[in-house]
């Protein structure tokens, strides 16, 4: 099974947003090294606690530092961009980097309506029409007309380049039959919903037709993670991550707190209670558990591949998952 990272550039207290990219150059690096297969760069905007919030920048420059691992979108937003500009953009990246890209379609904004508003300048983000938008930004990177008139007769250059992996972002039958209905991949986030339905992958395979992009169906599921030497120390270090999630629900600025602040953190019964009945969004324990979790989920469930997000307050933490998990999975 191919394991794969998922990254959101995550700011920790003390530390500088420019420090976040930093340290997110650094795991690319890592895990070029260490043989995972995939490593996408999330989209956030106005989330503080994010600072990854041009994934196509972070891939065309770390594309010329390592010579493997595939870097992805996970994912664009559709709803902030045009379809020529998508196109251009992935072609571009595909033409220096054949073989190497992805391009995560999310129809999720990616952050509040404050960064809706300034992304769009006000004007309608044709949210309600996103999956046309994904058909026509296909249709311009194979060098096709798209169905739009103002999607005609256009050029979105370069040309006749080996065309990136596409893959839809979703968690729901809906975005599991457009996905298929379109010949891509599908990345179901099990981190957004706590739990996996297997009849979604069940309709993305029914509905599946082979198309420029991919000639067979292909799952990937993408799982929050933190694993240490005992179920004690991966609770500890989940903490701040929990936390950091109940803030992000409840609309507060995101803090990433260190596990000492975290332990002593005036949670009121209620936020307790929520960190609670959340926390099958969140695996955590020792690396044995933890990977003998994964994989009986992968054969209960029967995605093809894997991806982890682990956001621990420490670099250094999160950089020994890295080695761990590529050493359990056999990279």
């Amino acid at each position: 099974m191919k394991l794969s990272i998922l990254d959101q550039a995550p700011v920790s207290q003390g530390t500088s947003h420019t420090q976040a990219l930093l340290d997110m150059q650094q795991a690319v690096l890592l895990a070029e090294e260490l043989g995972y297969h995939r490593f996408w760069f999330a989209e956030h905007h106005n989330t503080p606690g994010f600072v990854s919030s041009a994934p196509e920048i972070s891939m065309a420059y770390l594309a010329g530092q390592t010579q493997r691992i595939r870097l992805g979108s996970g994912g664009t937003m559709l709803m902030h961009y045009a379809p020529m500009k998508m196109a251009e953009t992935f072609k571009t990246l595909c033409t220096y980097a054949p073989n190497r890209i992805d391009f995560g379609a999310g129809r999720a904004p990616g952050g509040d309506g404050k960064a809706i508003l300034a992304l769009s300048e006000g004007r309608d983000t044709r949210m309600q029409d996103l999956y046309h938008k994904l058909q026509e930004t296909l249709l311009l990177m194979q060098d096709k007309d798209g169905q739009a008139p103002y999607n005609q007769n256009i050029v979105a250059a370069p040309q006749n380049i080996t065309l990136p992996e596409v893959f839809l972002l979703g968690s729901t039958g809906n975005s599991a039959a457009e996905a298929g209905k379109m010949g891509l991949s599908y990345a179901y986030v099990q981190f957004f919903t706590g739990t996996i339905d297997k009849s979604v992958f069940d309709v993305y395979r029914h509905n599946f037709r082979p198309s420029a992009f991919h000639q067979e169906p292909n799952v990937l599921a993408c799982y929050m993670v933190t694993v240490a030497d005992t179920q004690e120390e991966a609770d500890y270090q989940a903490l701040s991550t929990d936390i950091a999630r109940l803030h992000l629900y409840t609309g507060r600025p995101i803090v990433r707190m260190s596990p000492e602040d975290a332990q002593n953190y005036p949670l009121t019964m209620a936020e307790k209670l929520f960190l609670e009945q959340n926390k099958s969004y969140h695996l955590r324990g020792d690396l044995a558990s933890v990977v003998n979790t994964l994989h009986a989920e992968q054969e209960k469930y029967g995605f093809d591949e894997l991806m982890i997000c682990t956001i621990p307050y420490s670099q250094q933490f999160k950089l020994q998952e890295y080695r761990e998990l590529a050493q359990a999975f056999g990279l």
